[in-house]
C-alpha cells in the first residue's frame, strides 16, 4: 500500500493564477488529475510529480512531501510546532 503525498499544489497554483487545465495540459494530464492530487485522492508518479515542479520552476519537495507540510505561517514567521 502507498503512502499519501501530501502537496502544496492548490496554493502554488491559486498563487500563481494558474487554472487545473492550463497545468494539466502543460504536463500532460486531464484537469481532473491536478484535483485528485490537489484533494489528496490520488498521488503523483514521480515523473508527473517532476513535470509539475518543472512548470512552475520548484524543487518538487517544495511542492510534494511524504510529511504534512507545515503551515506556511508557521514557516513565515518562524512558529514551532
Amino acid at each position: 500500500m502507498s503512502e499519501q503525498v501530501h502537496n502544496r499544489l492548490a496554493m502554488v497554483r491559486a498563487e500563481r493564477k494558474v487554472s487545473r487545465q492550463s497545468l494539466a495540459g502543460a504536463v500532460g494530464v486531464h484537469y481532473q488529475t491536478i484535483g485528485y492530487i490537489e484533494r489528496g485522492q490520488y498521488n503523483p508518479s514521480l515523473d508527473l510529480a517532476l513535470k509539475i515542479a518543472g512548470f512552475f520552476g520548484l524543487p518538487v519537495e517544495a511542492l510534494f512531501s511524504l510529511e504534512p507540510f507545515r503551515p506556511l505561517t508557521d514557516e513565515v514567521y518562524g512558529r514551532s510546532q
